[in-house]
């Protein structure tokens, strides 16, 4: 459901573009993932952080989610979420996809939020904090479950290759890198450890707090920059090369 939706707003969306005379892609030099123009994204929904916080656009934290920067971009994501959900489906059962569906969204626009208090001159999109909740899931199962899996090292390989193209992909223009950041964060893996050294039974207090959320819309809102505290924290979502820039 989630790849059709994706599917359907990315080609949709070149419907809307023709309104508003953006149909065409835009040269590989302005977008190398072979898609439409910054003014085009920015029109569908695209995050952008002045709108956000002085034009009170808050939607655009979750419209962002569901719209890609170009052919390239919708495929490596697409085939990632397909891989993935097959895979946490026959794990944990089609009752579980509810609870994995909500994840999926959360996620989302938790990355959305942690992009937008370091990207405020660009424009960006993707479900990129989405996927990755995903694929931090499977790494979580993977590591928790270890000595049950038959080909341990298959099963880790894949998910790194499958992080590291996102990764890659991340560092092109429009393509939000930061909340790939979320595959970063294994604190289900902390909750785990913990439960290695206390008495069967025993609670274990999660680590996984509303106040992030809030504490980030604060921050947002407020209008505070993350590269402040970061200096080189830029290069994590775009490397300016000779064949494109990174400015706006």
């Amino acid at each position: 459901m989630f790849v059709v939706a994706n599917v359907a707003v990315f080609f949709c969306g070149s419907c809307v573009a023709k309104f508003l005379g953006k149909l065409s892609f835009q040269p590989l030099k302005e977008n190398p993932l072979f898609g439409p123009s910054s003014h085009t994204l920015d029109k569908l929904g695209a995050l952008n952080w002045d709108k956000v916080v002085h034009d009170k656009q808050g939607w655009k934290l979750i419209t962002c989610i569901w719209l890609h920067a170009g052919v390239i971009h919708l495929l490596a994501n697409m085939l990632s979420l397909v891989f993935i959900g097959i895979r946490l489906e026959k794990q944990f059962g089609f009752l579980m996809l509810l609870r994995i569906g909500l994840i999926y969204l959360l996620s989302g626009f938790g990355g959305s939020i942690l992009s937008s208090l370091f990207i405020q001159d660009n424009i960006f999109v993707g479900a990129s904090g989405a996927l990755f909740s995903l694929l931090r899931a499977m790494l979580s199962e993977l590591l928790t479950n270890w000595t049950i899996y038959t080909n341990k090292a298959a099963a880790l390989i894949t998910l790194v290759v499958i992080i590291a193209i996102n990764l890659v992909v991340g560092i092109l223009p429009h393509v939000d890198n930061f909340a790939h950041g979320f595959v970063l964060l294994l604190r289900p893996q902390f909750g785990w450890v913990q439960r290695q050294h206390v008495p069967a039974g025993a609670p274990v207090k999660s680590k996984h707090k509303a106040y992030q959320f809030t504490m980030g819309l604060v921050m947002l809102f407020r209008g505070e920059n993350g590269n402040d505290h970061c200096s080189w924290c830029h290069y994590l979502s775009c490397v300016p090369i000779s064949s494109w820039h990174c400015g706006k």
